[in-house]
Parts: structure tokens; C-alpha cells; sequence
């Protein structure tokens, strides 16, 4: 991505003034926000879910008035930095979670205990941005479609190597969906982000992976990777040749990934709605819906109920295919 490495440095470079930032008075909800605000992202910078996060948080910097500063806190598929919320900062509006998927639908459903209440403890505030997924291999592999990869993987029992974003992310289980509908052994590599995946992909330490398009595109246009389907209901306008896994012939195989920001549920009203206002304003703006596209992401606004409503139906779904693939997470 153009100017990706850039804007992560400065605002990695911003974030170091984030402590002393902090001591500034809070003040209350009339007068909201009297200091910057924190972004949290539950994975490392240069990952798709970090790109969403600074170009969103640049915006609503103007918005806002106040400085919003991404903050990475990666591990567990978003696990550590919910916790982190919920656990260790006040529930004021000054600490926001730009959360994903693998937080508020899988955790629910793959884990037996987790440390936080996600429901209870979490409050949405709006979606954020649909992003569809790829599927694609380090060009050494002979293969051109997901048939021949599946044809492949069945020559090669347990041989062929993927890598994900972590345990219980999207790309792990949109992998194991495929691993189900086509009968195949594999071998899962983990990752703590999308960013040392691709690295270790590129490098040909793994074989293929389905992740994020905005963070897959340059490398397939420039041939270092190449795609064989995108795991969504119809074909993307930045890759128009490239089939969709129905067209594949594995229709049972999804992937539309996606993040919204929620906060600490004990959160006042008042300020949930300054910042569900800024957040629709700043994904609305022109410059960040084209900023997105031009990647492969759109933005999505909605109202609270809406998102809330949007988390309990792709819960559901996801349970009913985590379940088919048997993953479990302790």
C-alpha cells in the first residue's frame, strides 16, 4: 500500500507523546473531547486492520477536534486489546477499539472461558469497513485455480503450508472452511498479524493463504503472488478476472471480513453519540471512502442497534462453520 510505512511511522512517532497526552483533564461530557483519544488495533502495525484504523483516525482527527492516536496492542485475534479496554483504562470515550471479526464473532464461539464478557462488556458503536478476502499462493506452487490447489493438497497430505493472521482469525477459518469442503490436509502456521504473514508467504516460508484483499494487491499485481479466487459473493473491481469461490466451486467457503469501533459498555450515552457522530462523519468523508477503495475496502456506517444487530447474526453464522470445521481454542 502507497504511503503505508509512511503514515505508520509518524504515527507510531505520535503515539510516544500518548502518556503524557493522557494527563490532561478529562473534562465532562458537554465539553468531549478535551484530549486526544486513543484508536485501539488488535494487531500490529502495516496489517490491513491498522491501515483501516490511521486513515479513519486522520479523518476524524479533523472531525473531532482533538488528536485520535493509534495505538497497537496485537495478540489473541484482538483478545488482548479488549481486555485491555475493559480492564484497564477508564470508561470515559478516550480509548475506542477498532475491533474485527475474530473479537466480537469467533472468540464467542471458540473459546470455552474468555477473560472479558464480550457482550456484556463491550458496546458497539458503528461498523466500519467490509473488506473482502483472497485466496492466493507463492507463485512456485504449479497451480492457476483452487481446484488445482485441492488436487494438489490431496497428493500432498499435511505437506502444504498456510499461514493466518492467528489462531481463530478470518483467514485461519475461512482456510479450515475450504479445508472442510474439499476434504484436505493442511498445515496451519500462525501469525500475530497479516503484516509477517505475507512477509513469511513472499519468502516462501508458507505456501498460500486466504487474507485481506487491500494488503494482498500490490503483490499480485506485481506478480509475486498470485490469486485463484476471492471468498465473497461477487468479483471485486480491483481484480475483475479473478472468479469468486463459488465460481471455484466451493460455494460454502466466505470470507467477507470487516471492523467496527466499540467501546467500554459503561460508557455515558452522550459521549457513545459524540463519537458515533464523528466516527459516521469521518467514514462518510470522500477522501476516506476513496482512500479505502482504491484498496479493496469500502466504508460502512450504521447506527448502534445496528451494528449490535449485525455481531449477534454473524455469530451465529460463524458458529455454525467453526463447528463444522471442529476448531476449538483454549
Amino acid at each position: 500500500m502507497r504511503n503505508l510505512l509512511r503514515a505508520v511511522a509518524v504515527a507510531a512517532a505520535l503515539s510516544c507523546t500518548t502518556p503524557a497526552l493522557a494527563q490532561a483533564p478529562a473534562g465532562g461530557a458537554a465539553n468531549f473531547p478535551t484530549k486526544p483519544i486513543r484508536m485501539l488495533v488488535g494487531f500490529p502495525a502495516g496489517g490491513p486492520a491498522d491501515f483501516f484504523a490511521r486513515t479513519i483516525a486522520q479523518k476524524m482527527t479533523e472531525v473531532i477536534g482533538q488528536q485520535v492516536i493509534v495505538e497497537n496492542r496485537p495478540g489473541v485475534s484482538g483478545m488482548i486489546a479488549a481486555e485491555y479496554m475493559t480492564r484497564t483504562v477508564p470508561a470515559d470515550g478516550y480509548v475506542i477499539y477498532f475491533a474485527g471479526t475474530g473479537v466480537l464473532t469467533f472468540a464467542p464461539n471458540l473459546y470455552a472461558k474468555l477473560p472479558i464478557d464480550i457482550a456484556r462488556e463491550l458496546a458497539p458503536v458503528t461498523l466500519a469497513v467490509t473488506v473482502p478476502e483472497m485466496l492466493v499462493v507463492h507463485p512456485s506452487l504449479p497451480v492457476k485455480t483452487t481446484k488445482d490447489l485441492v488436487v494438489l493438497a490431496k497428493s500432498k497430505p499435511g505437506q502444504l503450508s498456510y499461514g493466518s493472521t492467528g489462531n481463530g482469525g478470518m483467514p485461519h477459518l475461512a482456510v479450515e472452511s475450504l479445508r472442510v469442503a474439499a476434504g484436505i490436509e493442511l498445515v496451519h502456521v500462525p501469525y500475530k498479524g497479516a503484516a509477517p504473514a505475507v512477509i513469511d508467504l513472499l519468502g516462501g516460508h508458507v505456501l498460500f493463504t486466504i487474507l485481506d484483499v487491500p494488503v494482498l494487491l500490490p503483490h499480485v499485481k506485481s506478480g509475486k503472488l498470485r490469486a485463484l479466487a476471492v471468498a465473497t459473493a461477487k468479483r471485486q473491481a480491483t481484480l475483475p478476472n479473478v472468479p469468486t469461490m463459488t465460481e471455484a466451486g466451493y460455494p460454502s467457503v466466505r470470507a467477507d471480513n470487516w471492523y467496527g469501533v466499540v467501546i467500554a459498555a459503561a460508557t455515558p450515552k452522550d459521549i457513545s453519540a459524540k463519537l458515533h457522530a464523528a466516527l459516521v462523519k469521518s467514514l462518510n468523508a470522500p477522501e476516506t471512502k476513496e482512500r479505502l477503495l482504491s484498496q479493496g475496502a469500502e466504508t460502512r456506517s450504521t447506527t448502534a442497534e445496528q451494528f449490535a444487530a449485525f455481531i449477534r447474526e454473524e455469530t451465529a453464522t460463524w458458529g455454525r462453520i467453526i463447528k463444522s470445521a471442529g476448531v476449538t481454542l483454549e
